[in-house]
């Protein structure tokens, strides 16, 4: 039997979609609230974006797979932030400079703020790089995201759009 490279591309992101969209612990459980330093200098708080949907992506810039997917995320952003969509970027860097060498090379416009002491990313349990979370407009986690791999952000894209139809 013979598959076209279209065939062969929708059964790999349908089993990506089985095996990598994990749900964040309950369906309902609510983001905790958290306020952090963005690049602009102005304080972002999580609380404050409530009637959004918001995706949470921790990434560092010694992170290969952050790399790829930071420019994968300005796409989203680009595409959906007139609908009701934030893309947050938390950098967990220890050192804020490395996270600005890297943005000086991956030009993105939504949101980078700056979680050097992990008051975020530890209580939102980031056991790798990247990790992104899919919160909803009522400000509950929906999805969670270990990892990086080409194609993510068209599940990404998925559940951005299932959470604007809620």
């Amino acid at each position: 039997m013979k598959f076209n490279s279209l065939a062969i591309t929708l059964l790999l992101i349908s089993a990506m979609l089985a095996s990598t969209a994990v749900q964040a612990k309950e369906m309902s459980e609510k983001a905790q609230d958290f306020t952090l330093e963005s690049r602009s200098g102005k304080n972002v708080r999580l609380n404050e974006l409530a009637g959004q949907v918001v995706l949470v992506n921790f990434w560092a810039s010694w992170c290969g797979p952050c790399r790829k997917e930071l420019p994968k995320l300005e796409e989203i952003h680009q595409k959906y932030s007139d609908l009701g969509v934030t893309i947050l970027g938390i950098n967990i860097d220890e050192n804020k400079e490395l996270s600005q060498r890297l943005l000086k090379d991956v030009d993105v416009t939504f949101p980078i703020l700056y979680d050097h002491e992990n008051t975020v990313s530890e209580p939102y349990n980031v056991s790798a790089m990247p990790y992104t979370y899919v919160i909803d407009k009522a400000g509950n986690f929906r999805f969670a995201h270990k990892g990086y791999l080409d194609g993510y952000e068209l599940i990404y894209e998925k559940q951005i759009k299932q959470l604007l139809r809620e």
